[in-house]
């Protein structure tokens, strides 16, 4: 296995790295914790786990090969680095740059562009023919400053916010205060552990956001919303996205007209901003686990987003669900999200 480093969003505390473990197990790939730090996981995993995390995870910013880990002190760093041998990740002719990020209040007194240069020169010295190039380099080398730690290595992938900017509820045709933000049913989708080509329900999709996620990642979706104005709103924003692989169907979830699912992803209405068709969000709630439990097989998951004061972990055990795992996501004032995945018993 190889070593190498994520650094994750600031958006939240604990979800970005829980993301990260959903998908590796949603791949089947082995891999070891080496660190935990702020903003930045260290791990031992083959290099096609980086491929897999690039292409799912909607809170992780940079995959990296990790080149070497020290204590975040100037004369540390620069001993370390004129061992690491950094040359020979650079073929003759080849560009590169150095860019070093603070996490936070980690080292203020280190000089990012300072030290930028600096281990650019000691590059540029050892790695015969090569070159930087600021602008549009070949390789580019990331140095992370966080928790009192250094650690440098090899870009190898960057997942860029653009896709999920564009995705967002208000860019979108159709559009409901209540939608969720790409990023976080993104994440949602992730944490149900879907593979490629699973089939993946939301029984209130709404105006589509979990629909159009799980679609990006290879699976079938399958929405229903019991309201005509909301299933047309979110086919319409399918096909905004020329997502070909998520059906719509108006149909009131209490009646389940589906008979097979490899996984839930969905985030009720409250009665907030959402109709909740004269029946308590609890409720609502309660027809959801009651009526997915027919449709999923043993272990496979729901991953669920509702108001803390619901106690959501209370009502799924009682309709035979193992809690897996919960985090709590602020929205506003008046709400805060516990996403919490379930498996069946």
């Amino acid at each position: 296995m190889t070593r190498f480093f994520l650094t994750l969003s600031g958006e939240h505390e604990t979800l970005p790295f829980a993301e990260v473990k959903a998908i590796l197990e949603a791949e089947n790939h082995s891999y070891e914790t080496v660190e935990v730090l702020d903003q930045l996981v260290r791990l031992d995993a083959e290099i096609e786990s980086l491929r897999s995390i690039a292409n799912r995870a909607a809170y992780t910013r940079i995959c990296g090969l990790e080149i070497l880990c020290c204590a975040a002190d100037l004369n540390e760093i620069f001993k370390r680095f004129a061992s690491a041998d950094v040359s020979r990740f650079l073929e003759s002719g080849e560009t590169f740059a150095v860019r070093i990020k603070h996490v936070k209040r980690y080292s203020p007194r280190i000089d990012g562009m300072l030290l930028e240069k600096k281990l650019g020169t000691i590059i540029l010295k050892c790695a015969e023919g090569a070159k930087v190039n600021l602008k549009k380099p070949d390789k580019t080398f990331v140095g992370v400053l966080t928790s009192k730690k250094f650690v440098f290595g090899l870009k190898f992938h960057e997942v860029l916010p653009k896709s999920f900017v564009e995705r967002r509820p208000r860019r979108k045709p159709f559009f409901h205060p209540s939608a969720m933000q790409a990023k976080l049913a993104r994440c949602m989708v992730n944490l149900a552990r879907p593979k490629r080509s699973y089939v993946v329900l939301d029984p209130f999709c709404g105006t589509g956001t979990m629909l159009i996620e799980a679609a990006l990642l290879g699976c079938r979706a399958i929405g229903l919303d019991v309201q005509r104005r909301m299933a047309k709103g979110s086919r319409r924003n399918l096909e905004h996205f020329g997502i070909t692989s998520a059906d719509v169907v108006l149909a009131d979830m209490r009646k389940m007209p589906i008979t097979k699912a490899d996984c839930v992803v969905t985030d009720p209405p409250y009665g907030i901003s959402s109709s909740t068709l004269k029946q308590s969000p609890t409720q609502l709630v309660k027809y959801l686990f009651a009526n997915t439990s027919q449709i999923l097989d043993q272990r496979k998951r729901v991953c669920i987003a509702a108001p803390t004061k619901m106690k959501i972990t209370h009502i799924a055990a009682d309709l035979g669900y193992k809690h897996l795992e919960s985090y709590e996501v602020y929205v506003h004032r008046s709400l805060t999200r516990e996403v919490a995945v379930f498996e069946k018993v």
